[in-house]
């Protein structure tokens, strides 16, 4: 078993319940999805650059993600109904607790200048949302090989249903927020950057 997993069962899902007086176990706040999703308009006409971030992007979550297809036409963008404009994944379960185990504990940690995250990413569900500028900070990622640096942006979907619950449970899982938002040195800067980034 994933050790965030029983680390849940035993210790964070009684702590939710009593802080915020839940009696009803299936009603104590926990992680339900991750999705990912990246936007590769600018490899439209790169097939190579684009099938090599397919291949990158299933290294990091460990299952390939589908494309996704333009809803609508747009001229200024040289976008046509149907073209491939995204790269998008839902993990659950094992998958889901193994990457978010991942990305605090070995993907944070590596990003430069890193004093943890705002907690203004929440929406008033619980859920929160991260984005990446580069997605060769991954420990996977062969840099030597990988399609050139991409972006991508990453939700953690609670059933908290409101924003303090989500807040309280992420954190206890282990997301580094920072303490004091008013602090300006202290957020968050250049988030995607390796730490050995010049």
């Amino acid at each position: 078993m994933n050790r965030l997993i029983e680390k849940y069962q035993k210790e964070i899902s009684q702590e939710l319940a009593k802080e915020f007086g839940i009696k009803n176990s299936m009603a104590i706040p926990r992680l339900t999805k991750i999705n990912i999703n990246v936007g590769i308009g600018d490899l439209i006409k790169n097939k190579e650059a684009k099938e090599q971030l397919i291949k990158d992007i299933a290294q990091i979550a460990g299952q390939k993600p589908s494309e996704r297809q333009a809803k609508i036409s747009v001229a200024t963008f040289a976008i046509r109904k149907g073209m491939v404009v995204g790269l998008g994944l839902t993990l659950r379960g094992i998958r889901m607790y193994d990457f978010f185990d991942k990305f605090v504990n070995i993907v944070l940690p590596r990003l430069r200048d890193f004093r943890g995250l705002k907690k203004t990413s929440f929406d008033k569900f619980g859920n929160y949302t991260i984005g990446l500028t580069d997605h060769t900070v991954f420990p996977e990622i062969d840099i030597t090989k990988a399609a050139p640096s991409h972006g991508l942006e990453i939700t953690f979907n609670t059933n908290a249903g409101m924003k303090e619950r989500g807040e309280k449970l992420l954190e206890l899982l282990g997301m580094p927020f920072v303490k004091n938002t008013n602090d300006k040195q202290s957020l968050i800067d250049n988030i995607g950057k390796k730490e050995n980034d010049k």
